[in-house]
């Protein structure tokens, strides 16, 4: 049973819209002439090493975020936030590695794919349910697990009841054998909860960045800090309208780079 059916069944009543006039047929099809929909795959904003598609901004705006959406948060966090402390050595592995990492059993052709983590202090991982290894971009549920290196401490952080529970068990013990270096693993019940069945991946990455800016990047070294999202409430709707801002805006300062018009999508790099 996937998340979306199980959250259906916690629904009791359902509550009723009011109904909307339909457009004249006359007025649809002026409005398709004048605005023709963009095909999914064409792209929308190339960033750094993400190519976003007006797929990833339709699921981005109303709907279970993609592969594509949370690696850009995560490539935003390091352009943006990461690269203005040298110092920090912070890994975000994107869903393709996490993935890698859960599936791929050969763990010394793993290490070799991965990042050096030798000097890395802590490692954020978005966790899928995918159990399907022919499918890299499956799955139903997204959760995040924070690894500390340094503490030999793995934090997993669930919006919907601890569903990936037993994903991101296994994506830390993965992650143990390719550290070579034992690792406790620890499910925080007072993470924040989603309200829906969709907005999971949105918590992923505002979790994310919470844990990354105001408590990593917050302290002095060696000092004690805590992991617990207790009482952060989290804004779903905000935060997609956030996010969605951030990537127009990139978007439109690759168009004001533009050397010359061109039919590519705007690029930052």
């Amino acid at each position: 049973m996937t998340l979306r059916e199980r959250f259906a069944r916690r629904v009791h009543s359902s509550v009723s819209t009011p109904s909307r006039r339909e457009p004249s047929r006359r007025l649809r099809s002026r409005r398709h002439q004048l605005s023709p929909s963009p095909s999914p795959r064409q792209a929308h904003l190339s960033y750094h090493d993400i190519l976003l598609t007006y797929e990833d901004i339709k699921a981005l705006k109303h709907d279970w975020l993609t592969d594509n959406n949370i690696a850009f948060w995560e490539e935003f966090l390091e352009r943006e936030v990461l690269s203005k402390y040298p110092q920090a050595n912070i890994v975000l592995l994107r869903p393709s590695m996490t993935f890698l990492l859960m599936k791929n059993k050969d763990t010394e052709m793993v290490r070799s794919a991965l990042p050096d983590f030798r000097p890395i202090t802590h490692i954020f991982l978005p966790v899928n349910d995918n159990r399907n290894v022919s499918q890299a971009e499956g799955g139903s549920h997204w959760s995040l697990l924070l690894v500390s290196i340094i503490d030999g401490v793995s934090f997993h952080y669930d919006s919907f009841d601890g569903a990936n529970y037993n994903e991101a068990w296994e994506a830390s013990k993965r992650l143990s054998s390719v550290l070579g270096r034992s690792l406790r693993f620890h499910h925080l019940h007072d993470c924040p909860q989603q309200e829906n069945g969709s907005d999971c991946g949105v918590f992923v990455c505002i979790i994310m960045r919470h844990l990354l800016m105001k408590r990593l990047l917050a302290v002095n070294a060696g000092e004690k800090i805590s992991m617990s999202m207790a009482h952060k409430a989290i804004d779903s709707v905000g935060a997609r309208k956030e996010m969605l801002k951030i990537i127009e805006n990139l978007r439109k300062e690759g168009e004001r780079r533009r050397l010359t018009p061109n039919n590519t999508p705007p690029r930052i790099e």
